[in-house]
């Protein structure tokens, strides 16, 4: 069943094809950091092959990783919500193709074609609330007494 937060399954045809024209194809190796948590937000991704895991900084502890994103999927979020500051890190795990995309101009598309944009804050929201609960399960469970609780 696809993900909820896939592109191909959160916007509809029209809006996903002038969402591609800002787009271009990217690759990175394994290991790669695409952003830091509280560094500037000025891009995102949609994955087409490989992974992605996204981390979350501990004091005192190795970055947590709350989730592993793959085809279809979007990392980073960050950018479409005010300050455009990265709230996790992302790390490539495995070779990664993707269409990248710069903030400013899509920002500026959402603002001039509020169907457009409804769409796409939509998807977002979609996004930011999987991660959210994502997250909230991998920290429970890495430093809860009894884990999440939840099945796997």
């Amino acid at each position: 069943m696809p993900s909820l937060t896939s592109l191909t399954t959160a916007l509809p045809a029209e809006h996903r094809e002038r969402l591609m024209r800002y787009a271009r194809e990217v690759s990175f190796d394994a290991g790669i950091r695409l952003f830091e948590e509280g560094r500037r937000a000025d891009r995102f991704w949609i994955l087409r092959t490989g992974t992605v895991c996204l981390d979350l900084r501990v004091p005192g502890r190795r970055a947590a990783v709350t989730e592993s994103l793959g085809h279809g999927e979007l990392v980073g979020w960050s950018w479409h919500c005010p300050p455009h500051r990265w709230h996790l890190g992302a790390e490539t795990t495995s070779p990664v193709r993707a269409w990248e995309f710069d903030a400013e101009p899509v920002r500026a598309l959402c603002a001039e074609d509020p169907e457009f944009g409804r769409a796409v804050a939509l998807w977002v929201g979609q996004v930011v609330a999987h991660r959210l609960r994502a997250t909230r399960v991998r920290l429970l469970d890495l430093y809860a007494p009894y884990g999440s609780g939840s099945p796997r």
